[in-house]
């Protein structure tokens, strides 16, 4: 038998035993009414419904994969770029032509928790892995408050994937290998903090979708869970208590500061996602529900995440260095570059004139030899607005060319973060697009 036979006989066997699988799933999974949820996601003292469901939409951050960038909240648009084509997030507001006015509260249940619309399968850009833990009065919530908001009329853009990832009958076979179908169930051996703490991050929050590394089929890894992966060429920090390259070194005031205000003092300021995520999520916590998310992070397992670098917060280069003037004698282009247009924001010892968002010692962003994120600020820029407050670093992606990128990045990396920066300029013009 040719070697060309033999493969398409393993293929017909994969299928066959993929589809067997499939069809069992289908006749074992649960039927029938729904227990009664453990934890409830919105705080006892939210009691009116179309609160509640506007809290756990909050917490879900439904607004950030739903919203094109100066869109109509909920309407769509918003376009995940990844390395087979673009998927667009759809409108999930009550218009009965474009968005889910039709939706049943089964479908929307199903929908979001199995990652099956009444069109079909959904592509796990919705994070329907992690939300397959929400109860159902949760998820129900969300959808009456979805519903009580001005519907908007607005056709979903049509997804750009190549064959066959444009195939959505292929998620059949996706989910048997990489979802499973559960409701989230408390650890018995913690307490009512951390299991709802628990509850915030894998299934309301859905911390793992970003920063959980991938295996080859893009299912979570959950042998690392939290440790780390890179999103929309952002890398999403480990958040596991790793002392090294984690929040293993964080104070708890520190954690639960950054998750309030996108800022640690000493450590880190959010950009990118995590940006979004403080501006339309994580910041409407209540200090509670904030507090029970930093005792669930600081007491899962630490992880020496392979995308990250140990944190130095005590760089040679910005220690020997004042706010006006730098230390040492190096004049390559990168440090020329800082010099003309980022010394006067972020200055020369890292501490941020205008602002402490613009810090920069203690960064998980600059301690990353490859500088992804660093690259990301230059070329992109970034913003965040936390209650009346509105902090932004402008992009230069025009000003740059791939080298200039490259040089500054590497710059930061070693002044800030006493790292020997790997930057680049094929780098930069990958993360440009």
């Amino acid at each position: 038998m040719s070697n060309a036979l033999k493969g398409l006989l393993w293929l017909i066997i994969a299928v066959v035993v993929l589809a067997g699988g499939y069809a069992l799933y289908t006749l074992l999974r649960p039927t029938g009414a729904e227990p009664a949820a453990p934890i409830a996601g919105a705080p006892a003292g939210i009691t009116d419904k179309l609160a509640r469901g506007e809290y756990l939409a909050r917490a879900a951050d439904c607004v950030a994969c739903h919203t094109a960038p100066g869109g109509a909240p909920y309407a769509g648009g918003f376009a995940f770029k990844l390395p087979f084509g673009t998927i667009y997030g759809t409108n999930i507001t009550a218009d009965k032509e474009t968005g889910i006015g039709n939706w049943s509260d089964d479908q929307f249940v199903r929908a979001v928790r199995e990652g099956i619309g009444p069109q079909g399968n959904l592509y796990p850009a919705m994070p329907y892995t992690s939300y397959t833990e929400l109860s159902r009065d949760d998820v129900l919530a969300i959808k009456d408050y979805l519903f009580s908001l001005p519907p908007v009329k607005q056709a979903n853009p049509q997804n750009e994937l190549s064959f066959p990832f444009n195939q959505r009958w292929g998620m059949k076979f996706w989910n048997l290998a990489f979802f499973q179908e559960q409701r989230f169930a408390p650890d018995l051996n913690k307490d009512e903090q951390w299991n709802r703490g628990a509850y915030l991050a894998t299934a309301l929050g859905h911390c793992g979708e970003c920063h959980t590394p991938r295996n080859l089929g893009f299912g979570l890894n959950q042998s690392k869970h939290l440790s780390g992966e890179v999103v929309q060429g952002w890398f999403a920090a480990n958040i596991t208590p790793d002392k090294q390259t984690g929040i293993g070194g964080w104070s708890d005031q520190q954690l639960s500061q950054y998750l309030a205000t996108g800022h640690a003092p000493g450590r880190s300021s959010a950009a990118g996602p995590m940006a979004e995520a403080v501006e339309n999520s994580l910041q409407f916590l209540t200090p509670e529900d904030n507090l029970a998310l930093v005792k669930y992070l600081r007491d899962i397992e630490p992880i020496a995440g392979d995308g990250a670098a140990a944190v130095n917060l005590q760089p040679k280069g910005a220690g020997a260095s004042t706010p006006i003037l730098p230390g040492g004698q190096d004049s390559s282009l990168g440090r020329r570059m800082f010099a003309n247009d980022c010394s006067g924001c972020h200055q020369w010892n890292g501490p941020g004139r205008q602002s402490e968002y613009a810090s920069l010692v203690g960064s998980t962003a600059v301690n990353d030899p490859q500088g992804r994120s660093v690259v990301q600020a230059i070329l992109k820029g970034t913003s965040i607005s936390v209650g009346e407050r509105h902090e932004m670093m402008p992009s230069f992606g025009s000003a740059y060319s791939d080298e200039e990128v490259a040089a500054v990045a590497n710059f930061v990396v070693g002044h800030f973060g006493d790292k020997q920066g790997k930057v680049t300029a094929k780098q930069v013009a990958e993360q440009r697009k």
